[in-house]
């Protein structure tokens, strides 16, 4: 046998797995083989999407000391690579996965990388298969690598909840847990978790929830939250297997027959002392307070949620959030300390957990250009207008032109109607009465979609008891009404709306944190309803917010309070304080409205997520023209491949790898060309012909008089499911079982008896695609 001439998999089998086991490494319950760590990202260009799947993370094999406590990984090389060729993989797989040890191995020997490595000691070393290190040595490695006393062994190992089903948490899920855990064992109390929105933050908290309740390191738990939309989902999903020691903190009262809590921070508190009903129990009653969303207001001083968390200060407190909060008043940061582990929005769009998007601009000539009344002109309301330049600023909080407000919903119905009326679409207004003024407008452009359904679009605002009363609706991917919600706060957090396709925003957008909010509405994949990718129209360059180092970078503290400091101004007021708090319109002068100005788009772009995390203008042809480069460098050499490869169709799946898929190219080059003309035309820039001329051209050359009559129908009927369907379809064999072939005899008789053997069936087939994909376009 031959090393060199072993596949990767077969390095596996006969070399690498039993090494490892002879280690000491149990096979069925320490060592996974194949694991997918991320799906790879999506890729969308008009309005389609594909997964690139070149570009999804998979390890040979991930050790693990106990069931969650992942401990090392290895990559695996054929042999004619060298020992170490997959180091560079394997680290990046361990820089995810939190591990200190990584190795890398063409079944001659291991390579290692070891992260805890001391002075005088190689980080990086070699060594014989039968040397690869037993399970206690890397145990005791990954406890060095993360500060974990032997005493605490215990906590850090408690096992997740599993309910049979086979579900697991995803990496990152894990390492946020495992590194709370870990915080926790090391007697941090105040902990600090940034997990980008549509990422599993309330399935990451049960688990670490789970795992110290189990473990009794937390006896009496306290759930945080301030929408009761929120503690309502949690009781009925993530949490639901806490069962009958859970309850929601209602009728004022905390309840101390219970273990796990889930309370609406504003029925915990209020202004008057006798609203404090947290105080009815002793400071030392919670051992653990996790706080969700805890941007929204908790670290600052005079916040209502920070009265709460002062009062329990001895308990371990955690604070969730996908949008650190660092402005002049308030610090997660100086609160909770460093993130114990962060997960962002582009990583998570980069993996293929999140949604990606793609950006609509649309700039109206009275935004850009600015709009001055003629003198003396008066509102709606015979009302003069203060004579000056009005712009994008003022529209909507201080100018309302009626016109603009059709426009925009013009342009949302426009949308929807060429791709899906029935996509969940969320419009970001500036106040109730833009949401309201919004509705109306959509239920004009929307015709007869929102006369036959009246709750095809709602206003889902905080004053609004029929709005909040369908946000469940909304929400729900099983119902189609509503479709639209117009709303200005109160869905821009909180809100899992995992169908949400269209945000639409008509709102000035001064807030990054508020900004990132907004964005997390659409960021879910929701395979089973087909929603891969999302799209927002801005009216009011809010997405310049893109283009800030801060949208996705590190959070930074700018302000620290320090002793004798001034008390810390609250947020302001809105509908995000929470939702027993009506929402609020700006405050100040009356609004001036005028109906009969004209308005129209002066510009208008689309822009989508670059691999690099930027916007770019990039075509779905220009994507596809690039990753055909990427695979094959010139025209020359795709030629060569296509010729050689037995089967076309790997041709097609190795350039569906990088989100290629020629269906989609079809529909913006054109639906009756085939792939080798789509790939040829689209990256080489060669004349394309259709699959109905190369099928003639053929007929034209009587390249097949040589083969019998019945072998010439059945490469005549082949021509003609060429022309018609592809080329994969001749290269399957069971197209002989179709018309006209079977009125020619079976498959095995046209294989065996006209083609004399499966052998000169697939040549002439050969033959076939040969003359198909000559370079000469004439007969």
């Amino acid at each position: 046998m031959d090393k060199k001439e072993l596949s990767e998999r077969d390095i596996e089998n006969i070399y690498i797995t039993p090494a490892i086991i002879k280690a000491g490494w149990d096979l069925s319950t320490q060592i996974r083989q194949n694991v997918t760590l991320t799906p790879g990202p999506v890729i969308v260009r008009g309005e389609m999407s594909a997964r690139n799947k070149k570009k999804k993370k998979f390890a040979d094999y991930v050790l693990s000391w106990k069931p969650g406590t992942r401990v090392a990984v290895i990559e695996s090389k054929e042999n004619n690579l060298s020992v170490s060729s997959g180091m560079q993989q394997a680290l990046g797989y361990a820089e995810i996965l939190g591990v200190p040890s990584a190795y890398s191995s063409n079944g001659d020997a291991f390579a290692e990388h070891n992260k805890v490595a001391v002075e005088g000691q190689d980080i990086e070393t070699e060594f014989p298969l039968d040397n690869f290190p037993t399970p206690e040595e890397l145990w005791k490695r990954y406890k060095k690598f993360h500060n974990i006393e032997d005493k605490k062994e215990e906590l850090v190992l408690e096992p997740y909840y599993t309910d049979g089903s086979g579900k697991e948490p995803r990496y990152y899920q894990v390492e946020a847990i495992n590194r709370t855990i870990e915080a926790v064992a090391r007697g941090q109390n105040r902990i600090l978790l940034v997990m980008a929105t549509g990422t599993g933050k309330t399935y990451t908290t049960f688990q670490i929830i789970w795992r110290l309740w189990k473990a009794r390191a937390a006896k009496r738990i306290l759930f945080l939250v301030d929408r009761n939309i929120l503690a309502d989902q949690t009781l009925v999903n993530d949490f639901k297997p806490f069962g009958s020691v859970m309850t929601k903190i209602k009728n004022r009262k905390i309840d101390p027959s219970y273990e796990i809590h889930l309370g609406l921070y504003q029925a915990l508190t209020g202004p008057n002392e006798d609203d404090k009903i947290f105080k009815t129990v002793s400071r030392d009653f919670f051992d653990l307070i996790v706080i969700d969303e805890c941007h929204r207001g908790s670290a600052a001083e005079d916040s209502s949620w920070r009265e709460i968390l002062n009062y329990f200060d001895n308990a371990v407190q955690i604070g969730l959030t996908a949008t650190p909060k660092e402005t002049e008043y308030v610090s997660n940061l100086t609160y909770f300390n460093e993130p114990v582990y962060t997960y962002t929005l582009k990583q998570g769009i980069q993996d293929g957990f999140l949604a990606p998007y793609k950006v609509i601009k649309i700039d109206i000539d009275k935004d850009v250009d600015g709009w001055t009344p003629p003198e003396g002109m008066t509102d709606d309301l015979g009302n003069p207008i203060e004579n000056r330049i009005y712009n994008q600023a003022d529209m909507d909080r201080i100018l309302v032109l009626n016109q603009r407000t059709k426009l925009v919903a013009k342009r949302v119905m426009q949308l929807l109607n060429a791709t899906n009326p029935m996509s969940k679409t969320i419009i970001f207004c500036e106040d109730i009465d833009h949401a309201e003024r919004m509705r109306k407008a959509i239920v004009n452009a929307a015709g007869k979609i929102a006369t036959e359904n009246p709750k095809y679009v709602m206003r889902i605002t905080g004053d609004s008891v029929e709005g909040k009363a369908e946000l469940d609706n909304f929400i729900d991917p099983e119902s189609k009404f509503p479709v639209i919600a117009t709303t200005s706060e109160l869905m821009t957090t909180g809100v899992d709306a995992k169908t949400c396709k269209l945000i639409v925003l008509d709102k000035t957008i001064r807030s990054m944190t508020m900004f990132k909010q907004i964005i997390g509405r659409g960021t879910r994949i929701d395979e089973e309803f087909n929603k891969f990718f999302f799209t927002i129209m801005d009216f009011k360059k809010a997405t310049e917010h893109f283009k800030d180092p801060e949208f996705d970078g590190e959070p930074v503290i700018i302000y620290e309070p320090k002793s004798g400091d001034d008390p810390v101004p609250p947020d302001p007021p809105g509908d995000d304080e929470g939702e027993e708090g009506p929402e609020v319109d700006e405050p100040g002068s009356r609004k001036i409205i005028v109906s009969g100005v004209e308005v129209k788009i002066k510009n208008e772009r689309i822009e989508y997520l670059g691999e690099d995390g930027n916007l770019v203008t990039e075509s779905y042809k220009d994507f596809s023209s690039k990753k055909i480069k990427e695979e094959f460098a010139s025209l020359d050499n795709f030629l060569q491949n296509w010729n050689d490869a037995n089967k076309k169709k790997a041709i097609i799946d190795a350039l569906e790898e990088h989100g290629v898929i020629l269906e989609n190219l079809a529909e913006s080059v054109g639906k009756d060309y085939g792939d080798f003309d789509l790939i040829c035309h689209v990256a080489f820039g060669q004349p394309p012909l259709t699959r109905r001329e190369r099928a003639n051209n053929v007929k034209k050359r009587n390249y097949f008089t040589k083969y019998g009559d019945k072998a010439k129908a059945v490469i005549d009927g082949l021509l003609e499911m060429y022309a018609d369907k592809g080329v994969e379809s001749i290269e399957n064999a069971k197209v002989l079982k179709l018309k006209p072939f079977s009125d020619i005899g079976t498959p095995m008789e046209i294989i065996n008896d006209i083609f004399e053997g499966k052998e000169k069936y697939e040549q002439a087939i050969k033959e076939l695609e040969n003359e198909l994909f000559k370079q000469d376009k004439t007969a």
